[in-house]
């Protein structure tokens, strides 16, 4: 299998450690990008970098920039929180290749938006065959509810995560791959402003020598989104996070993202619904509220029309909602756009909707719930990914290559038991980075997120957070799969 690193230009094994700084440098070619930061690694000593980075697992541990991982236990034997690993090795990215990339995500994300509304309007996709009826209304994630509600700018994901990976073609050159979008409740991008932090604390000298596109203004850019988003009637209106509580697995986030955006963070009990307004309970009484920055899934934002033993959500949200009194980012219903089983379908949408190519291709999908993808995956199933269409987080998949026997031959037998469950993929050789481990500087694999914002424009900051597989070999980059994070830098020159 061909192997990608981003920042050498020959990496003849992804098992190599290098124990010292000095042969990162100078004993392989080395890509243009990086040089410059590369020069600057070979002169720390390997003690240097250790106390850097115990300094920052301190601080973070002090801030509580954590998540939980349910069922699971701390450090400590006593609870769900956890530290997301971070590594001081930077994921770097020249200019002209992320300009290409944002180029595909601004073009991608539209077009899964103009999708979504023409699901829950005059489905002419539907009509034109290109996507099934069946796998579009039977689908889990299609919400009755939605059709025929206007919403703002008819955006319906204003703030999108796109799983970006890297992977070798057959010339040997890197490509740039969407794995997977992310259009519900995507999260992870206070890690990503966090790492950006801690680099510059760490690390000032860094970015007096490298020109590193800044992202600090997201917050700043993501209530400019939401606020894009609120009835017309309202000049100024009032954004809240509402937050499942502090037991969700990304309570930091939402915390962050309020305090940032300087917005009330809330729960379903802090809200209600009179003559189909939403209002926020106060010190001084009711206040309206115009845009929720929601981070509950559909299934709990209201009882009166989802499970109706919700306390997470406020009972009555979805008739002022399809009143157009009050806007939901994202709205309800955008989950039938990041299905993994229509995602196969992305690039034809981008083709239907907007009559242009794909910047950003597709990862080759095979659909279980079709009988000749069905065979090809029982037949390769040691060669293939294989994920359930509605999993996250790393859970329910099967990696072949890195699996036993019987895991392999447990999958058959769910495959067979269920097969529109689930989808296939290569196994791709993600593209891998220089991460400093115990054992010293060492590949491991990476993705990386970009948070898309769509409101009256579409929007992002440079760069995203990208996931490290900390394990070696290991291609799933997931926190809760034990994946820690890195800074990502795009270069401005």
């Amino acid at each position: 299998m061909k192997l990608f690193d981003e920042m050498f230009e020959a990496l003849k094994s992804q098992s190599a450690v290098l124990e010292s700084s000095s042969n990162l440098a100078f004993d392989l070619p080395l890509r243009e990008h990086y040089r410059s930061y590369a020069q600057w690694l070979a002169q720390q000593p390997n003690a240097t970098m250790q106390a850097r980075r115990a300094e920052a697992e301190m601080i973070f541990r002090r801030v509580g920039i954590t998540f939980a991982v349910y069922g699971a236990k701390d450090e400590d034997g006593s609870g769900t929180e956890r530290l997301i690993p971070f590594d001081l090795i930077p994921r770097i990215i020249p200019a002209q290749e992320w300009n290409r990339m944002e180029a595909g995500l601004v073009q991608r994300v539209t077009a899964l938006n103009r999708f979504i509304h023409d699901v829950y309007h005059d489905q002419e996709i539907l009509k034109a065959g290109i996507v099934p009826r069946e796998q579009v209304e039977n689908n889990a994630q299609f919400r009755q509810v939605m059709m025929g509600v206007s919403v703002p700018n008819q955006i319906y994901s204003h703030i999108s995560g796109i799983d970006i990976v890297r992977a070798p073609t057959a010339s040997g050159a890197g490509e740039y791959f969407v794995l997977e979008d992310n259009l519900r409740v995507p999260s992870g991008v206070s890690y990503m402003l966090e790492n950006r932090k801690m680099m510059m604390r760490l690390f000032p000298d860094l970015f007096s020598q490298h020109r590193v596109a800044p992202v600090a203004h997201y917050p700043d850019l993501l209530l400019e989104t939401l606020r894009a988003s609120a009835p017309s009637s309202n000049t100024e209106p009032t954004v809240v996070v509402l937050t499942p509580g502090m037991y969700n697995s990304a309570y930091f986030e939402h915390a962050f993202l309020a305090q940032q955006m300087g917005v009330e963070l809330v729960e379903g009990q802090d809200l209600v619904v009179k003559d189909d307004f939403v209002w926020m309970r106060t010190t001084r009484g009711l206040k309206r509220v115009d845009v929720i920055y929601r981070r509950v899934d559909d299934d709990f934002l209201d009882p009166e029309v989802f499970r109706a033993n919700s306390t997470l959500g406020v009972s009555g949200l979805m008739r002022a909602y399809r009143a157009g009194n009050v806007g939901i980012c994202n709205a309800c219903g955008t989950g039938i756009a990041d299905d993994k089983s229509i995602y196969p379908y992305v690039p034809a949408m981008i083709e239907f909707y907007l009559g242009e190519k794909p910047i950003l291709n597709n990862v080759p999908t095979y659909l279980c719930r079709q009988p000749d993808d069905l065979k090809y995956t029982l037949d390769h199933l040691s060669e293939l990914v294989v994920k359930e269409v509605h999993g996250a987080g790393g859970y329910g998949m099967l990696v072949g290559p890195a699996a036993t026997k019987q895991e392999i031959e447990d999958f058959r037998a769910a495959l067979l038991a269920d097969p529109a469950r689930y989808i296939a993929q290569p196994t791709l050789s993600l593209s891998s980075c220089p991460t400093f481990v115990d054992a010293g500087i060492a590949p491991r694999h990476i993705d990386l997120r970009p948070f898309v914002l769509s409101g009256k424009t579409v929007q992002m900051v440079p760069g995203g957070l990208t996931r490290v597989a900390l394990k070696e070999g290991s291609l799933v980059v997931n926190s809760s799969q034990g994946g820690g994070t890195k800074d990502t830098w795009i270069l401005e020159v």
